[in-house]
């Protein structure tokens, strides 16, 4: 996020600041001088939008509609649904993302269930690390139409977000979502995606800092700085991917290049030496 005028910026807001017609043929540029890298490549909604020339601010149109003072409509949030599960089984398979989740929704009230298998009406949560829903539910053996996952990778005292299936069944969805925003904070509910949302960005980015430590085109410190100072994000590549550990950034990428089988995904060497050796992203060759 970028702090403009005390506004502080999403992606999508940063970049309709900037226009459209800047970002992508600057998207284009980087990605044919590193011979088209698959890490680099421009995405195709964003071709798309500006062949058609919707820009952003300078238009007045782009990801968002403007008001007559060019701040960007955005929409209220609906209110989550009033509903609560009957009970609660929380998958084992990743121990840290089990922990936490148990350790919340024991908080809010949640009748939580602690055998080895969930019962044959329950809500079952799972808790992914780079993978998807579905993928969790067909690997672990688990009802696809009572299967919702919650992203436990980042704190979740601000925000939480859940997804489903393609199966998952709405009650079951909105259940889990009820019972998660019922203490004030609000939950996100997103469409099946490998890497929800923040832990697919906050992985790319750090990768993409390895790749540029790895060519040795700057020094890890430096590259935090200049994003840091830059971009005025709270932390840069390497304080991210040190602050979520090296190994669980790495998880990501390879569940979600696995997944997509898209070498956009595929872990940096930089990176997956020092998830591997268990040291910090910014750990210099001697």
């Amino acid at each position: 996020m970028r702090d403009v005028g005390g506004f502080r910026m999403g992606p999508f807001e940063l970049m309709e600041l900037t226009g459209l017609d800047v970002t992508h043929p600057a998207s284009e540029l980087i990605y044919n001088q590193f011979f088209q890298e698959p890490r680099y490549r421009p995405n195709l909604i964003m071709r798309s939008r500006y062949e058609a020339g919707v820009l952003g601010r300078k238009t007045k149109r782009g990801f968002y509609d403007y008001d007559a003072e060019m701040k960007a409509i955005v929409p209220p949030e609906p209110a989550a649904p009033a509903m609560r599960p009957d009970s609660v089984w929380i998958s084992p398979t990743e121990p840290r993302g089990h922990a936490v989740l148990a350790d919340l929704l024991k908080k809010l009230g949640a009748p939580l269930e602690s055998g080895a298998k969930p019962g044959a009406k329950t809500l079952i949560l799972v808790t992914p690390i780079g993978e998807d829903a579905t993928t969790c539910a067909v690997e672990q053996g688990l009802d696809p139409e009572r299967t919702v996952a919650v992203d436990t990778l980042f704190p979740m005292a601000k925000r939480r977000t859940i997804m489903g299936t393609p199966v998952t069944g709405s009650a079951f969805r909105d259940a889990i979502q009820g019972l998660l925003a019922s203490d004030g904070v609000p939950v996100t509910v997103c469409r099946d995606s490998p890497g929800f949302i923040a832990q697919r960005i906050v992985a790319m980015i750090v990768n993409i800092g390895c790749s540029i430590a790895q060519s040795r085109t700057a020094q890890p410190a430096d590259i935090d700085r200049a994003v840091t100072l830059g971009l005025n994000y709270p932390r840069g590549p390497f304080g991210f991917g040190d602050a979520l550990g090296p190994e669980r950034v790495y998880k990501v990428l390879s569940a979600m290049y696995r997944i997509y089988g898209d070498s956009r995904y595929r872990p940096n060497i930089w990176l997956t030496r020092r998830a591997k050796l268990g040291v910090s992203l910014s750990t210099l060759e001697p």
